[in-house]
């Protein structure tokens, strides 16, 4: 029997559409892109991934492109500023968390030399290649999620629960859960 190839989401939805084919599971090296995923995941905390996904341009501009050395110097005032910005999740844990996360991921890349050094050598630097048929069996976290969100919460930064950092590492590709009825499989 043939499979029907289908999209694992976002069939519709163009900006939906176009996250999962051109992102979610491919692998990220970059540093600043990391960053970018990682604070995005702590926003969706409670949400959905819709709803970070349309405000990404917001979240773009309100922190310096994601630059964690300029969004760990903002200020207070800055951030406050921010909780007024319908163009982002004004949730004043999560505007702040930005700046807490930033001064965390750079002592991690002073540690490590990047970051993407320090959270590739949690899978060997090798992707996860799952093979699930469909999201029922897709975990929302792992061992590895349990680890990587323990250290990190060592490590000062907020917002990187198990289950965001699963979902993290699906999107920055660390783990590749395309079902296998999907074409970007």
């Amino acid at each position: 029997m043939d499979t029907v190839m289908k999209r694992c989401f976002g069939d519709g939805k163009d900006f939906y559409e176009k996250y999962h084919d051109e992102e979610w599971g491919k692998p990220v090296y970059d540093d600043q892109k990391l960053f970018e995923m990682l604070c995005l995941e702590g926003a969706q905390a409670g949400l959905s991934w819709e709803t970070v996904l349309k405000k990404r341009e917001g979240y773009l501009a309100a922190f310096h492109e994601f630059d964690p050395k300029k969004a760990s110097m903002m200020s207070d005032e800055e951030l406050e500023v921010l909780r007024t910005n319908p163009a982002i999740i004004r949730n004043r844990l999560k505007i702040f968390g930005v700046r807490k996360n930033a001064i965390a991921f750079l002592a991690i890349q002073k540690e490590f030399g990047s970051f993407s050094n320090y959270i590739w050598a949690y899978v060997e630097n090798t992707p996860i290649i799952n093979h699930f048929e469909t999201f029922e069996e897709v975990p929302v976290s792992t061992d590895i999620s349990d680890l990587i969100s323990k250290d990190l919460k060592k490590r000062g930064m907020t917002f990187v629960g198990s289950t965001i950092i699963y979902a993290f590492m699906q999107a920055i590709g660390m783990v590749n859960d395309h079902l296998l009825s999907c074409p970007c499989r």
